[in-house]
């Protein structure tokens, strides 16, 4: 299956891990990068704007982008980035083999639940899904990071501004 068939969110979400074997582990290596401990005057977010299942390797993708692009522009110390979701709910597949001789390898929809394939983090409209803190003359920079990050997502999103009160 593709990855745009698990975008929108069906039924019930399959978030027991202990029922499910051989789930496997979310791509996302960290959560948290840059400063947490800087006053920092501004923070910037990524805000979806449809409900959305987004897959672990998504975030990730998204994720890595964004860092990146601040992570050249300003430096080690320079920002703090996170991404607030995980992804809980598990995906699972029905496969089907196609062709010659099909009929003696699978039973259709007997015992069709699936064997898991990933994971996702299923988001409401207005949700943030990243967020990154910096200082005013940062704000451009973070701005074209949260984009190229956007563009690793399957859904519509927009870039907020807030002014942090200290």
């Amino acid at each position: 299956m593709k990855a745009h068939n698990y975008r929108e969110i069906r039924g019930v979400p399959c978030t027991r891990k202990e029922f499910i074997h051989g789930v496997p582990q979310p791509k996302i290596v960290r959560f948290a990068m840059g400063d947490p401990s800087a006053n920092y005057g501004y923070e910037v977010s990524l805000i979806s704007l449809e409900p959305v299942q987004i897959r672990h390797v998504a975030l990730e993708a998204a994720r890595v982008a964004s860092n990146r692009h601040l992570q050249d522009n300003l430096g080690e110390k320079g920002y703090y980035i996170r991404v607030p979701l995980y992804p809980h709910v598990v995906l699972r597949e029905n496969k089907m083999i196609f062709g010659a001789h099909a009929d003696r390898l699978q039973d259709g929809m007997r015992r069709s639940f699936g064997k898991p394939i990933g994971t996702a983090a299923r988001v409401k409209p207005n949700q943030p899904v990243i967020v990154v803190n910096v200082n005013e003359n940062a704000l451009d920079i973070a701005k074209e990071a949260l984009r190229r990050g956007a563009s690793k997502l399957p859904h519509k999103s927009r870039v907020i501004i807030n002014k942090i009160a200290n």
